[in-house]
């Protein structure tokens, strides 16, 4: 198996009080320039109410200032529960992952499970046990829970309508398939099967890596559930509910389902398949643009389907939205 290199990783702070063969969740959490924020999540993972032996792993991604880790650190001094913060010095969402992941591994030889949380969310008290007794009631290795906008100019009209902050799933149950990496519980035995570097890296600043990572688990015949009491509070930002925000999130998301199915294409018959894919959805997107549109009432939200054709199209030219290049502006 693939091994990180030494300096990808360095150890900012730790604070162990449990033995490391006692501790069977990995709550992960990255930080990007969210010094704030990553301080009220981690108060709502201090706050969990289990009996579960869990350790807090923090992974810093801004090799310029730090300020995430620091927060953290300060934080964690406060609180009695196992905590790691750590640099991963690689650039991008989903080598901070891939850190975190890594050091669970490594540290923690009876881990049963890697729960991870994102630097813009809150967990409610009773979050890591429901994630953690749905996946073991479900018998799943993966179970995800729905990401709860929280908008920060209080616009909580015909935002919540839009796709992009809509839940994969409804309901509590089996799932064929996960999506998002923000709210989500994976066993062990996955991320060990899978091995480093488990989200690829191609995937940092376009986004995307998390649903690529599922439908590689999938192909292994990995199982999925979805937990609809356990969502997080996630935080959006009045620029996200502008329109050029909107609009570039579903190029993005256009580019990323072309970009993971040219990875699965086998042949030169998939991959024409795959044109073909995008061809008829670009020529259905005005009619379920303009459906979408007649339902929500948002000529905004009715865009979505437009722009994901779009994005999808621009990729099989080589033009991908790296949307999370520019962190100020995500």
């Amino acid at each position: 198996m693939a091994q990180p290199d030494a300096s990808d990783i360095t150890v900012h702070w730790e604070r162990l009080l449990d033995d490391v063969s006692d501790v069977e969740i990995a709550v992960t959490l990255p930080t990007f320039r969210r010094p704030d924020h990553v301080v009220e999540t981690l108060k709502s993972v201090a706050a969990q109410q289990t009996a579960r032996k869990f350790v807090c792993i923090v992974m810093e991604n801004d090799p310029d200032t730090g300020d995430g880790a620091c927060a953290a650190a300060d934080y964690l001094e406060s609180v009695s529960i196992n905590a790691i913060v750590v640099n991963a010095h690689r650039r991008g969402n989903c080598s901070a992952y891939n850190a975190g992941w890594h050091t669970a591994l490594s540290m923690f030889p009876n881990l049963k499970h890697v729960l991870v949380i994102d630097d813009d969310e809150i967990a409610r008290p009773n979050w890591l046990e429901l994630m953690a007794r749905t996946a073991e009631t479900l018998d799943v290795d993966m179970v995800g829970a729905p990401q709860e906008p929280v908008f920060e100019n209080g616009n909580n009209g015909s935002w919540p309508r839009h796709p992009v902050f809509q839940p994969a799933h409804q309901t509590t149950g089996p799932a064929e398939i996960l999506y998002s990496s923000g709210n989500v519980i994976i066993s062990t035995k996955v991320l060990r099967t899978m091995g480093y570097p488990y989200l690829d890296e191609r995937f940092n600043f376009i986004g995307g890596g998390d649903s690529d990572f599922y439908s590689r688990c999938k192909a292994k015949g990995y199982t999925f559930g979805w937990c609809a009491d356990a969502g997080v509070l996630e935080t959006i930002p009045s620029r996200r509910t502008e329109s050029r925000w909107l609009n570039l999130r579903g190029l993005r998301n256009g580019s990323i389902s072309a970009l993971i199915e040219h990875k699965a294409a086998g042949s030169m018959l998939d991959r024409v398949r795959i044109l073909a894919k995008t061809g008829l959805l670009l020529a259905a997107s005005p009619v379920r643009s303009l459906l979408l549109f007649l339902k929500t009432g948002s000529p905004i939200i009715g865009l979505y389907h437009i722009n994901v054709a779009v994005g999808r199209l621009l990729m099989e030219f080589g033009f991908a939205n790296e949307q999370y290049r520019e962190p100020e502006k995500n």
